[in-house]
């Protein structure tokens, strides 16, 4: 029987909240042959045209005639002549190259919660939380996507009403990238060859996307020539991990809700999945919300780490060094011992813990937990970063048993060296009971992060890949529990 006991709260995917995207109609012959054929309208036909297009959408969204103005920025180097043309007709031609894209219809699952930043004018007792959660679509893409509400003394949840608009932030590149650094990821990627190193030997210690992007161009010319194409998937290599280090930016004038996180880098095209956000306490006192997720090509998945302070401006990096694949991977709220300290499952079946001086690079992992018990002997898994109590590290896991059924478990990791596991579940938390079995993988419940509010843990969790929910448990009874046997 499980020991958490569920709130009832349900968070359903919402199919009606759409976002912009690009349109992109195949080659660019069908761009020139759209471009031509909305050129023969007449300004009568096009006013027609927009104001029809505007009274079906642009109810829909926020500053629709921004986005098809940047859609018109896009694709008007595609005009056959310089010929100055009307605000409604580049309109107009912006909104031939946008489509809606329905960032949720399929799933809203995995959440991760944390503290929000913005704890003002609340009453006694009163604490005011965020939860992202993976946010599944067309072609199974999936996104980062946010929800908030208030936990009273009474560990009471409420959910504030989601924004029926949804936003896409204004992303760019990293502004400055370090050799040293770069040089380290190329050979972990196994590109660092003649023709990488040549191109860093053409750059400053700190270059720019711009730099790097066009030295890799010009060299890549010169090396067709000499060796044939051998380095053209060097080359992709090397602009596709600049272009995998950027940042986001939301308006201040966004709901919290309506802030989405769409996959931009090339290694992420196939989806942001699974983000583990953690409130981390830096040595300076501040607090910075990291969260690692992966990201994935329709290839291969890419452990990343973002980063904000205000939910508003992201950082977006690749995390480096021989350890960092497969997924799962959680960061401890603090250093321990001077080190940064990371959980992760490079085999895809034991949890493993990892140190590092720098958040970014990850060289070594050691051993810390494996399948033990039957609802866990397939595979054994994080379910978000650790939460200190005082008592040890407490961890929220996933383990999976017979028919594949996802179960929620825990255990406790000594609070000065977490290597050194001191109390664990032999009995699951949370298992998928008969209104949580069916969905898109069925047999599922899944966190991503929880939190402590008031001697009570607070667990979020999907239900079967497709919708999300509460459920709690006093921290008192669960450490209880733990601690029994060892």
């Amino acid at each position: 029987m499980d020991k958490a006991k569920r709130t009832g709260i349900i968070i359903l995917p919402d199919p009606k909240r759409v976002l912009f995207r690009p349109f992109k109609p195949g080659n660019e012959q069908r761009i020139v042959k759209i471009l031509a054929r909305i050129n023969i309208l007449t300004e009568e036909n096009i006013q027609a045209e927009m104001k029809q297009v505007l009274s079906e959408f642009g109810t829909r969204h926020q500053k629709a005639e921004s986005f098809f103005m940047k859609r018109f920025e896009d694709v008007k180097s595609f005009l056959l002549t310089d010929q100055e043309i009307s605000k409604e007709r580049q309109l107009l031609i912006g909104a031939y190259f946008t489509q809606e894209y329905s960032l949720e219809h399929s799933a809203l699952f995995n959440p991760s919660m944390i503290w929000h930043p913005d704890q003002n004018n609340l009453q006694d007792g009163t604490r005011r939380f965020i939860i992202s959660l993976r946010a599944t679509g067309e072609g199974h893409i999936s996104s980062i996507t946010f929800r908030s509400g208030i936990i009273n003394g009474s560990n009471n949840i409420t959910l504030d009403k989601h924004s029926k608009f949804v936003t896409h932030p204004d992303a760019y590149p990293n502004t400055n990238y370090e050799k040293a650094l770069f040089k380290i990821k190329l050979s972990e990627l196994h590109v660092l060859n003649e023709f990488s190193n040549h191109v860093l030997s053409e750059l400053e210690d700190n270059f720019t996307l711009a730099e790097i992007s066009e030295k890799t161009l010009e060299l890549h010319r010169i090396y067709t020539e000499s060796h044939l194409g051998e380095y053209e998937n060097t080359s992709n290599a090397i602009i596709e991990l600049a272009q995998s280090n950027y940042e986001v930016q939301f308006s201040e004038e966004t709901h919290l809700s309506e802030r989405v996180i769409f996959p931009f880098a090339p290694n992420e095209l196939n989806g942001i999945e699974d983000a583990r956000f953690v409130q981390f306490h830096e040595d300076n006192d501040s607090i910075t919300f990291y969260a690692t997720y992966t990201a994935y090509n329709g290839r291969v998945t890419f452990p990343q780490l973002l980063e904000t302070k205000d939910f508003l401006n992201f950082k977006i990096n690749t995390l480096n060094g021989a350890e960092v694949h497969n997924k799962g991977m959680a960061l401890f709220p603090r250093k321990i011992n001077g080190q940064y300290v990371m959980l992760s499952r490079q085999d895809g079946e034991n949890i493993y813990i990892m140190y590092s001086s720098h958040i970014n690079f990850w060289r070594e992992k050691q051993m810390l937990l494996k399948p033990t018990y039957p609802w866990e002997y397939v595979q054994l898994g994080n379910c978000g970063s650790p939460i200190e109590t005082e008592a040890g590290w407490l961890v929220l896991s996933h383990g999976v048993g017979p028919m594949r059924k996802y179960a929620i478990g825990a255990f406790l990791l000594d609070i000065n060296d977490p290597s050194h596991i001191i109390g664990r579940l032999k009995e699951p938390l949370l298992t998928p009971d008969e209104n949580e079995r069916e969905g898109y993988v069925p047999n599922v419940v899944y966190s991503c992060g929880g939190v402590l509010n008031n001697r009570e843990l607070i667990i979020p969790y999907a239900m079967s890949d497709y919708s999300s929910s509460f459920a709690t448990i006093n921290l008192d009874e669960l450490l209880h529990e733990m601690l029994k046997d060892h």
